[in-house]
């Protein structure tokens, strides 16, 4: 009986130290398109732009990997091999926009682009808009917005999107206004037509 559990018992070490390898080692933060980006758009980006904390996916605060709990490594296990596009990642150390990346393009297709960062933007899906901001996540990536985030955008970019969206509203309301003033210069000069003048209060006078 005992040498039945001593095999059992080191089958399940091994798994756990398979796991905390894959949860530590081949999936780090990967600094080349931080560093990309914040060349680009010359804005200081961390690595919450992707990633679920900010100092990226190494230690053991809230959303890294020392904090994992056993599901949640091996949904980071499935997710690291999600090597071709559409898998649906669901990696705790990523945020939306991280997995969003990794299911558009595939881990395989993501890993090449580390050669040439400044590339990511364009091979994103163009109509893809994540915080629903009217600006697409590409741009955002491009300009060091974050694409989670509806308040945060180059403010130009936001006015065009927010004017584009709200210009239905926008004609209305200038509509009724123009009409507003168009009616109430027509009553005040009604007023001014049937208002006795001076001349005539003199004349009428005894």
């Amino acid at each position: 009986m005992r040498a039945f559990f001593i095999p059992f018992r080191w089958t399940r070490l091994a798994l756990a130290c398979a796991l905390a390898l894959g949860a530590a080692s081949p999936l780090q933060a990967y600094p080349e398109f931080q560093q990309s980006v914040v060349k680009t758009s010359r804005r200081a980006v961390n690595c919450a732009l992707c990633h679920s904390h900010p100092d990226g996916p190494e230690g053991a605060a809230p959303g890294q990997i020392g904090r994992l709990t056993a599901a949640e490594q091996a949904e980071l296990v499935r997710a690291r091999a999600a090597f071709e596009p559409n898998a649906k990642p669901n990696s705790p150390i990523l945020n939306a926009f991280g997995n969003h990346i990794v299911q558009s393009l595939g881990k395989r297709r993501f890993l090449e682009l580390r050669l040439a960062p400044e590339q990511l933007a364009a091979a994103l899906p163009k109509d893809s808009d994540l915080d629903g901001d009217g600006i697409a996540d590409a741009e955002e990536y491009r300009a060091g917005t974050h694409p989670l985030l509806r308040s945060d955008g180059a403010p130009w970019l936001l006015f065009r999107a927010n004017l584009q969206r709200n210009l239905p509203q926008i004609l209305v309301v200038l509509a009724a206004t123009l009409l507003g003033f168009y009616g109430l210069r027509h009553l005040l000069r009604g007023f001014a037509a049937t208002a006795p003048n001076e001349e005539e209060e003199d004349l009428a006078a005894p």
